[in-house]
């Protein structure tokens, strides 16, 4: 008699449990390490939206718990976070920054049947090569990213030799060839093209080496820490009138913390500022009032989340196949305005523009 009643209490809380149980989710990137300022851009948009969606009632009647993963934009990393998730039943990720990690970790998710859409992850592979139909992105993509640099590159500095360098990642090396290509489609002829590694100090060689063959435009495909340094070490060279462009990986200020007044002037391509989209603005005050960044991926994470959890609600589940058929059907109202996704899972939202650092500050020029 014992036993059953114990039995019977058991049963009883295990299934006031499960009515109850936490949906847990996950955001991951580069929480430590060099480019950590990414990282806490993802948590910022991750907290606050798992905060407002909980404060609406959740999911499908169901709370919210957000898990934290550090990969350090480090593929190995990415791909044990990814399985640490996974055991702990985590059903969607919102990650990873990098797209040298969420390329590899997009494998684990794809096998254990977890959705993933990055608001980072710029490297066409991402999705084009994707291993399931669950990998999804509300970021632009490099092709784009490329695409509007390089034409960039031809109207604006045609009479200026232009050279191109990479820190042999996925997203550094593919951004900086895709500029390169539509540089030299548009009748571009590139002065110079070579790798670096990522978390060197001294740049001095190749800056000796753009002085001796008068390069006019530095295009830097990789992160702001290494960019930062290239222009701070030119201008201390003498270089006072070279231009540095990037990409979208030098939306934080830090990268001004780098370089100091030899910042001024930098290019950069990113999506249309998040910050300014009438959609946003409810989020962007709630956090800039509690003293939280807006800056570069925080709009990003919140969307990225902001899908996820309406895909649920329209599933009626988190169940993944169910999930994935209403992302792959659906319009999304999100801080980044109205977005779908298409068969491969890239977004519909605006491309690039171009931004120009000014003053510690970027902002979107004409």
């Amino acid at each position: 008699m014992k036993k059953a009643l114990l039995a019977g209490v058991a049963l009883s809380f295990a299934m006031s449990t499960a009515a109850y149980a936490d949906i847990l989710i996950a955001t991951a990137g580069p929480m430590t390490g060099q480019y950590a300022s990414f990282g806490e851009q993802m948590r910022t948009g991750a907290e606050q939206a798992v905060a407002d969606i909980n404060a609406a009632g959740g999911v499908n009647g169901e709370m919210l718990k957000l898990q934290i993963g550090d990969d350090a934009c480090d593929p190995k990393q990415a791909v044990a976070v990814a399985n640490q998730f996974a055991g702990d039943g985590v059903v969607f990720v919102a990650g990873h920054f990098c797209s040298g990690s969420s390329i590899p970790a997009s494998a684990v998710y794809a096998d254990e049947g977890i959705v993933q859409i990055s608001p980072a992850s710029t490297n066409p592979k991402f999705t084009d090569e994707r291993p399931g139909n669950g990998v999804y992105r509300v970021c632009g993509r490099d092709d784009q990213q490329g695409e509007t640099a390089g034409a960039y590159l031809n109207s604006q500095f045609g009479d200026k030799k232009v050279a191109f360098v990479h820190d042999k990642t996925a997203y550094g090396k593919g951004l900086a060839d895709a500029t390169m290509a539509a540089y030299e489609a548009g009748g571009g002829k590139p002065a110079l093209y070579e790798a670096y590694t990522a978390g060197e100090k001294d740049y001095s060689a190749l800056v000796s080496k753009l002085k001796a063959e008068g390069i006019g435009v530095l295009y830097v495909g990789g992160y702001h820490t290494e960019a930062g340094l290239m222009i701070r070490q030119a201008r201390e060279q003498g270089m006072a009138d070279l231009q540095l462009m990037s990409g979208d990986a030098l939306v934080t200020d830090e990268y001004w913390a780098i370089t100091g007044d030899a910042g001024e002037g930098t290019l950069m391509t990113f999506s249309p500022d998040p910050r300014k989209s009438p959609s946003a603005a409810e989020v962007v005050a709630k956090l800039e009032g509690a003293g939280k960044t807006t800056e570069g991926y925080v709009m990003y994470t919140y969307a990225a989340i902001q899908a996820w959890a309406d895909a649920a609600k329209a599933a009626g589940s988190t169940d993944f196949d169910k999930v994935v058929a209403a992302l792959n059907d659906g319009e999304f109202s999100t801080v980044l305005g109205s977005l779908s996704f298409d068969d491969k899972g890239d977004v519909s939202l605006p491309g690039y523009v171009f931004y120009e650092w000014k003053g510690g500050k970027y902002d979107q020029i004409n």
